[in-house]
């Protein structure tokens, strides 16, 4: 038996003892997690999602977060600036074994769902009916979360864009290392943004207040 299952944007064909990179996701070495977005279940009888396989799940372990191989990615500018900048860039992967896949009984399975790092804050949800029920959360952090619009730049609309990805507080943001930079910077077109305007810095100062 083979399934198809979607995570991180990308579609995975998997099988039983499979061993794959995915993007990272909120869990720890160790950890069982269930991939809950499964697109076609193959086999004796396949069944082909509309969108996705109702019920259906693949279940890993995972073996560790590691890193992927660095890419190198040299910006010049048009003439008259004289400027250029050179970046290296290792993404963030989840290294996993698929154990199980089931065509049917993952709302009782009872393990945590596979959840991207940057989408909920280190929070797993364990089946998708309870994922529906968290919908509003992103929401309900905003309300409790810090003004961002004191940082350089960010407007009501930045802010909106940066609640919807998770962050809320100036804690987040001064915690961020290169790679989350570079991660966010390609997530929202900042094109550089969070390093000319200072955020990290300045939230820090804001954060100690």
């Amino acid at each position: 038996m083979f399934a198809v299952l979607k995570t991180g944007g990308k579609q995975y064909k998997v099988q039983s003892g499979d061993v794959l990179r995915v993007e990272k996701l909120a869990a720890d070495a160790g950890d069982k997690i269930q991939f809950n977005e499964i697109l076609m279940v193959g086999g004796d009888s396949p069944v082909v999602g509309a969108p996705l396989v109702a019920d259906a799940a693949v279940q890993a372990d995972v073996i560790d977060q590691i890193k992927g191989d660095k890419v190198i990615n040299f910006v010049k500018r048009r003439r008259k600036h004289s400027s250029k900048r050179t970046k290296g860039h290792r993404q963030q992967l989840t290294l996993l074994r698929i154990t199980d896949i089931l065509a049917s009984g993952a709302d009782a399975s009872g393990v945590k769902a596979a959840v991207g790092a940057g989408s909920v804050a280190g929070v797993a949800v364990a089946t998708p009916k309870k994922a529906a029920a968290k919908k509003s959360a992103p929401k309900a952090a905003a309300a409790g979360g810090d003004d961002l619009k004191k940082l350089s730049g960010v407007g009501p609309a930045l802010e909106k864009r940066l609640h919807e990805n998770g962050v809320t507080t100036f804690a987040q943001i001064a915690a961020w290392t290169e790679p989350d930079v570079t991660e966010m910077d390609e997530k929202l077109s900042f094109k550089g943004r969070i390093e000319r305007e200072g955020w990290i810095a300045q939230a820090k100062d804001l954060a100690s207040k």
